[in-house]
C-alpha cells in the first residue's frame, strides 16, 4: 500500500507528532512524506519526498500571528502550482495533518483524503469553545485543508473521533525531576520583551527557548537559548513548571510530565483560543498576555500553581491501524 503522509510545517507541533506517526505508518505500507510551510524549528529523522512552500502563518514579536506579513508572504501562484503537480492519485491512502497542498490537490482531483490532526478535534461541536468566536479564524480552520473524514487529537476525548495527544517516545522515556527552573516557550514574543517581563520575578530562574535568537544569552535570572528539540525536552522534564503559548504539543507534553502549566494564547490565532478553552476545561490557568497588568496571575501560579492530572496512554499505533484498515480501499 502506498501512503502519502502530509504535514503542516508551520510551528513544531505537527513535526514533533510525525516523529512517532511516520515510523508506525512505515510498518503498514510504503510511505512518502510531504512537508509544507517554513516556520518549524525541528528536523525530522526520516526522508521528506515533497517540500513545499504551502500556506504558512508568520509569527509576530508581540504575542501573536502577524496577519499582514502572513498575507504578504503568501505565494498564491506558487501554491496553485504545488497543488497541480502533486500526484495524489498515485497513492492508495492520503493522510493529512492540516496540510493545505495535499488537501486541495485531493479536493480538486476527487481523491479521498483523511484528516488526522489536532485541528480536526478543536472544530468539533463537542470540544470546548472560547466565549468570543473569531469568524475569520473559524472559516480558516474549516477550509484551510479540506478532508473527507476527520480524526483528531485533543487534551481530552471530547468526541468519538477524538483521541488524547500523541506523546513522543522521546518524551515518554524522560526521567522527570525538579531542578527548580521554569521552562518558557513563547515564540510570538521577542527576547527583549521576555527579558523585561520575566526578569521582574527576581527569585525565579527562567529557561527561555527563543525563535528569535541563534545565540545563548544570560540576563540576570533569564537564560535564553535557541530552540533545540533535545534540550527543550530535557528542560521541561527537569523544570518546576512550563510557561508557554496555547499550542497543542508543548502543553500536552507538559501535562504528561505532570508539570504545572500556565498558557498565553497568541493574539490573532483562533486555534490557540480554542486550545485555551480546552486547557481551561481541564483546570489549567491562562494569561491574556505578558503585560504587567496580568503579572498577578503569573505570580500566583509561581507561588501556588499545581499540576493538572491527565492520562495519555500510547494508542497511536492502534489508531493508525484502524484508519488504514477502514480507509485503505478508498
Amino acid at each position: 500500500m502506498k501512503i502519502l503522509y502530509a504535514i503542516q510545517g508551520t510551528g513544531n507541533g505537527h513535526l514533533s507528532r510525525s516523529m512517532d506517526i511516520v515510523p508506525l505508518l512505515k510498518q503498514m505500507g510504503d510511505v512518502d512524506v510531504l512537508v509544507s510551510g517554513n516556520q518549524g524549528d525541528l528536523s525530522v529523522p526520516f526522508p521528506v519526498k515533497y517540500k513545499f512552500n504551502g500556506l504558512g502563518f508568520i509569527f509576530g514579536k508581540s504575542g501573536g500571528v502577524d496577519l499582514w506579513k502572513t498575507l504578504y508572504k503568501a505565494k498564491l501562484r506558487q501554491f496553485i502550482k504545488e497543488i497541480n503537480k502533486l500526484p495524489v492519485e498515485d497513492y492508495d491512502l492520503v493522510i493529512n495533518d492540516f496540510e493545505p497542498v495535499s488537501a486541495w490537490a485531493c479536493y480538486l482531483k476527487n481523491k479521498f483524503c483523511i484528516g488526522l490532526s489536532h485541528q480536526a478535534a478543536v472544530v468539533s461541536d463537542k470540544s470546548p469553545k472560547p466565549d468570543d468566536v473569531d469568524m475569520m479564524g473559524k472559516f480558516i480552520l474549516n477550509h484551510y485543508a479540506p478532508t473527507n473524514v476527520q480524526y483528531g487529537f485533543h487534551f481530552a476525548e471530547f468526541d468519538k473521533n477524538i483521541s488524547t495527544p500523541v506523546i513522543r517516545k522521546q518524551v515518554r522515556q524522560q526521567a522527570i525531576t525538579n531542578a527548580g527552573h521554569y521552562t518558557v516557550y513563547l515564540p510570538a514574543y521577542d527576547d527583549s520583551r521576555l527579558i523585561k517581563r520575566l526578569s521582574a520575578f527576581k527569585n525565579i530562574t527562567w529557561d527561555v527557548f527563543s525563535k528569535h535568537n541563534k545565540k545563548v544569552l544570560h540576563y540576570k535570572n533569564v537564560h535564553i537559548q535557541p530552540i533545540n528539540n533535545e534540550n527543550f525536552i530535557k528542560s521541561m522534564a527537569s523544570s518546576a513548571g512550563v510557561l508557554c503559548g496555547a499550542g497543542f504539543e508543548t502543553p500536552a507534553e507538559a501535562l504528561f510530565m505532570n508539570k504545572k502549566l500556565l498558557c498565553i494564547p497568541m493574539k490573532n490565532q483562533y486555534e490557540q483560543h480554542l486550545n485555551a478553552a480546552g486547557l481551561k476545561y481541564l483546570g489549567v490557568p491562562l494569561m491574556k498576555s505578558l503585560k504587567e497588568k496580568h503579572h498577578e496571575i503569573l505570580s500566583n501560579w509561581l507561588e501556588n500553581g499545581t499540576p493538572v492530572k491527565v492520562d495519555y496512554p500510547d494508542r497511536t499505533k492502534e489508531l493508525l491501524e484502524m484508519i488504514v484498515k477502514k480507509h485503505g480501499g478508498n
